[in-house]
């Protein structure tokens, strides 16, 4: 494991000097520097967190930060802003959140992260508010967020590696990150050679693109930061808002982005695919809706100044509502922008605009944290592929349809109906309203390994490696294996610990008490305090194996002791199958994964 010379100040914080807070923070910035073989910690310029909404975060979150503003110290060491939240709680009657204590859950998150001394602007968009780039340029920065990570990387100049919402976290109590991975010039190297041969306009057109890339996952690719695109055919230069539409959907499958308009070469790239007018016609078939729409949600990420001048001028002479709709009427509409954008809609009459049309206009939240209420809200039409992505994931579970800002504002105003958009070939079909969620099991105390009675004949084994902040374990279980990374939030149920991603090989399976084998996890950087709630309620996985460095699932294993394993010396998603019978053990800096019984296959 690489060692790394702590200065006085670093010292202090890891003798818990400087409180709680910084002592966890430094303890898991040096288990992701071993992880990623770096040799030093360098000075942050800033830090952006995610993980806001209780939808999101949940339990995990409520209780992580709890525990650390209990003994914050000093708090933050670096300019720190926050994510956007769950509701615009100014405009709650209006949202018609139903879930219960949701407002008195999402106030806790914010005077929790408010008093360790985060500017809590409650925005998914900080590239877009004054001074925050400028402040944090000349140094590295630890962002959190999946699409400010790849708009901060691709169009703002800052380096940042794809840090979770607890590492970005971890960097900002102790002002220092992992020198490695997408702060190097070499690692930012495109891996990934796409070839663009239809025209691209609408930003909903690019949001589609950077969603296709991401899907194109195969489990042959090794790339340990992502697929990073080299994108030829591209205009020669794109808009703000063409720029945002890719780079957030690109996202959604742990793709930094990083290459926009580099024409494809002779170069190192893993595959080469071609996005033409078939592959943009099919996505938006297969995307259009399918059934009536229940709400049309506008800007995600959080709408800017140029979306909302585009949406009140579409909606000028129209008009929408923002309440839910008669049977047979067309849906409400409502608009999500960030603090500072609104405010400076209100000032040039923007705002009034949207308002005067009918829509809801608001501020500090986003379409995919947003918890509905599914008495009413049963289908949802967006132009974002990044909301698509996620509000039809476990966190809502909602039908979601995409077309253009254009066609979503005429279906809002009862102008494009069904009957224009459905056609022959593909009939509609409507999904009943969801029935309750699940309920939580009671929280128990933590699952442990437990030892065989007889011992199995050993099979093959595997050396790999363990954190610094963890000691000697054994782990004995069944294997849940996978080559495939895993999205935890929304596709894993923190209620059950199964995965529900329709197009993954581990589809149905549960990662509770299992020994959970895969490459990394992928998805929203909010992907620990999934894991950290599927640990407190006792339906966590045993233990994690991962292949390849992962900022996702390291937070949660390193805060909460939860065994850790990686790097081994063959592909254990290859090697072994799920069902098979393992025993993982740490001795020293030495993790050995050995089968001990397998699965019968037929």
């Amino acid at each position: 494991m690489s060692e790394i010379e702590l200065n006085d100040e670093q010292r202090a914080m890891l003798a818990g000097e400087q409180g709680l807070a910084r002592q966890m923070g430094l303890r898991l910035v040096l288990d992701l520097a071993s992880m990623a073989g770096a040799t030093r910690l360098v000075p942050i310029g800033g830090a952006h967190l995610s993980g806001v909404s209780p939808l999101t975060g949940g339990l995990g979150l409520r209780l992580f930060l709890a525990r650390l503003a209990a003994d914050p110290g000093a708090g933050v060491s670096a300019p720190t802003t926050l994510n956007s939240a769950g509701c615009d709680e100014h405009q709650f009657e209006a949202m018609r959140i139903t879930e219960p204590e949701f407002l008195d859950h999402h106030r806790e998150i914010i005077d929790l992260y408010a008093r360790l001394g985060v500017r809590t602007i409650q925005s998914c968009v900080p590239y877009e508010w004054d001074g925050v780039v400028a402040a944090q340029m000349g140094a590295p920065v630890a962002w959190a967020e999946s699409n400010a990570i790849c708009f901060a990387n691709s169009y703002c100049g800052l380096r940042t590696n794809r840090e979770s919402g607890l590492s970005a976290l971890a960097c900002a109590l102790t002002g220092y990150a992992p020198d490695y991975g997408l702060l190097d010039e070499a690692a930012r190297r495109p891996n990934l050679a796409v070839n663009v041969t239809t025209p691209l306009d609408d930003p909903t057109d690019f949001s589609i693109l950077g969603d296709w890339i991401g899907k194109q996952r195969r489990p042959g690719w090794r790339m340990p930061y992502g697929p990073i695109p080299a994108i030829g055919g591209l205009p020669d230069e794109l808009s703000h808002e063409q720029r945002k539409a890719l780079s957030a959907a690109a996202a959604n499958y742990g793709c930094p982005l990083l290459y926009t308009a580099e024409p494809p070469s002779d170069g190192d790239y893993q595959d080469r695919l071609t996005f033409g007018p078939a592959e943009l016609a099919r996505r938006y078939e297969e995307l259009r809706p399918r059934g009536p729409v229940s709400l049309v949600v506008l800007g995600c990420p959080q709408a800017s100044l140029g979306e909302l001048a585009a949406i009140a001028r579409l909606l000028r002479d129209r008009r929408v509502s923002a309440k839910p709709a008669a049977p047979g009427g067309p849906p409400p509409l409502w608009v999500f922008t960030s603090a500072a954008a609104k405010a400076i809609a209100e000032r040039n009459g923007l705002a009034d605009a949207i308002r005067d049309s009918g829509a809801l206009l608001l501020e500090n939240t986003c379409p995919e944290v947003v918890p509905y209420d599914q008495s009413w809200v049963h289908a949802v039409l967006t132009n974002s592929m990044k909301a698509e992505h996620y509000i039809k994931s476990g966190l809502n579970g909602l039908d979601t349809a995409v077309m253009c800002l254009a066609d979503c504002i005429a279906v809002a105003a009862g102008e494009l109906t069904l009957e224009t958009v459905a056609t022959a070939e593909a009939p509609l079909t409507i999904t009943p309203p969801k029935g309750e969620r699940a309920r939580a099991p009671a929280l128990r105390e933590g699952q442990r390994g437990r030892a065989k009675a007889e011992e199995p004949v050993p099979g093959p084994s595997f050396v790999g490696r363990g954190l610094p902040s963890q000691g000697d374990f054994t782990v004995e279980g069944e294997a849940l294996v996978t080559d495939t990374p895993i999205t935890f939030l929304g596709y894993v149920n923190r209620l059950t610990g199964d995965i529900e991603e329709d197009d993954h090989p581990a589809n149905g399976q549960s990662l509770a008490g299992k020994v959970a084998i895969f490459p990394r996890g992928t998805g929203s950087s909010v992907a620990p305090y999934v894991l950290l709630e599927l640990h407190y309620r006792s339906i966590g996985p045993l233990a994690v194996v991962n292949s390849e460095i992962d900022q996702q699932t390291v937070p949660a294993c390193s805060l909460e002791g939860i065994p850790y394993a990686y790097g081994f010396d063959a592909d254990v998603t290859r090697s072994l199958h799920s069902g098979d019978r393992v025993r993982l053990a740490r001795r020293g800096d030495v993790v050995t994964l050995e089968l001990l019984e397998e699965e019968p296959r037929g």
